[in-house]
């Protein structure tokens, strides 16, 4: 099996050999990077590094150990990557540049709910299962992200898997509706094949894990665009001082939103500045973005509410304005309190942290959101999709140039 008729599983990134055998026992294949449209300027770029490997520290609170929503204790994280063929568009059969991401909020989270809520910046798009989420103010179950036209199939594997470890599901306990959150990536990808299976959903969640995440164009992030270069799967966290409480934030986002003149990293104008014969004229909508918040404070979901609104300024630091046509969902979970599924007991009882400690909290949202989105570039790697569409990852040596070109004066 070659890399244009993959399927792999990625739940780390190989920075060290450990890692490196890590991900090829999880995959399915490896993947030829020129097969993945990684062409000879992406290789001559050098390897694909973090934002914060480049020298630019957003924020001014630290991340966690791995710098990813994982870092939240009992958060798991599995990818499923579909890359197969090239060429010209045959709908319905490829060529396929797809797959899914989810997100486990803890184990056993069906019988050990958590506080969450969600914001809507710009609802261009769709995330299922909101209005439980309001209603309820927790989530029961994990959350998945893919492309626009396989979130029907990605919520059945979501069931699927939900009914197997949980049998009674729909019999003698409750029924779900599955948290699904899309962007389009039909820029790249045969959309209409919806080739992301119920068994893949499965293997993604199988396969999740804590530990460090793959990023950019991995998973739910293998097809898309932001910003005009090559976006997709990005991840940050921070961890507060004791005096603030000692909690951790952290964030994934899937990045499919913005133009290339809209781009700021680190308060330097980098899309105005970069090549503009380089910029991407790819036809289609203008993107979505959707950011999954995690943080093991002991917060309540009209708490929650308010940091999912602060994940709207992160994004805003990176220069978007989510425009008409993007789809913009915050999600946000604690795991910080746990809400039992038949409480026996009239009442149960729940820390909560006064409103009056919450500033730290507010901030580190808006500071992960942030890095997670550049990450999400930074990681990336060139791509080429259908009918030879191909979308440049962002040149790191360039990016180097401009930020310090800019730090200089």
């Amino acid at each position: 099996m070659t890399g244009l008729e993959g399927r792999s599983i990625g739940n780390h990134r190989a920075r060290a050999a450990a890692t490196a055998l890590l991900l090829t026992m999880v995959s399915f294949t490896a993947f030829d990077s020129s097969a993945n449209g990684a062409g000879d300027s992406a290789r001559s770029d050098g390897p694909r590094l973090r934002v914060r490997e480049l020298g630019v520290a957003v924020g001014r609170y630290q991340p966690g150990p791995n710098n990813a929503i994982t870092d939240v204790e009992g958060v798991k994280v599995g990818q499923v990557t579909l890359v197969r063929g090239e060429g010209a568009l045959k709908p319905g059969h490829g060529p396929v540049r797809t797959g899914v991401t989810v997100v486990i909020p803890r184990d056993d989270v069906w019988r050990k709910k958590v506080p969450a809520a969600s914001f809507v910046l710009n609802g261009t798009g769709e995330m299922t299962g909101l209005a439980w989420v309001a209603e309820s103010g927790f989530l029961e179950y994990p959350i998945a992200l893919t492309n626009t036209l396989n979130v029907p199939r990605v919520a059945n594997g979501v069931m699927s898997w939900m009914i197997k470890r949980y049998p009674e599901i729909g019999i003698s306990d409750d029924t779900l509706t599955p948290v699904v959150a899309e962007c389009d990536d039909s820029r790249l990808n045969d959309s209409q094949g919806r080739h992301v299976s119920e068994t893949d959903v499965m293997a993604a969640l199988d396969g999740a894990a804590s530990g460090p995440v793959a990023e950019g164009a991995v998973g739910a992030g293998t097809g898309m665009v932001s910003y005009g270069f090559k976006g997709g799967i990005g991840t940050s966290s921070r961890r507060l001082p004791e005096e603030d409480g000692g909690y951790t934030v952290g964030v994934l986002v899937n990045a499919n939103h913005g133009r290339r003149e809209e781009l700021v990293v680190a308060g330097v104008p980098v899309g105005k500045l970069y090549d503009k014969e380089e910029i991407a004229s790819l036809p289609g909508g203008e993107g979505s973005i959707i950011v999954v918040i995690a943080t093991d404070a002991p917060v309540d979901s009209r708490q929650l509410g308010r940091l999912a609104k602060r994940a709207a300024l992160g994004l805003a630091r990176t220069g978007s304005t989510a425009r008409h046509g993007s789809g913009d969902f915050m999600l946000v979970f604690s795991t910080g309190n746990t809400i039992p599924h038949y409480p026996k007991d009239r009442t149960f009882a729940m820390t909560h942290l006064a409103d009056t400690h919450l500033n730290p909290l507010l901030s580190a949202t808006v500071e992960a959101t942030e890095e997670a989105i550049l990450n999400a570039l930074t990681m990336a790697s060139t791509t080429v999709g259908r009918d030879g569409r191909r979308v440049e990852a962002i040149s790191l040596s360039k990016l180097r140039v401009l930020l310090n070109g800019r730090r200089d004066r």
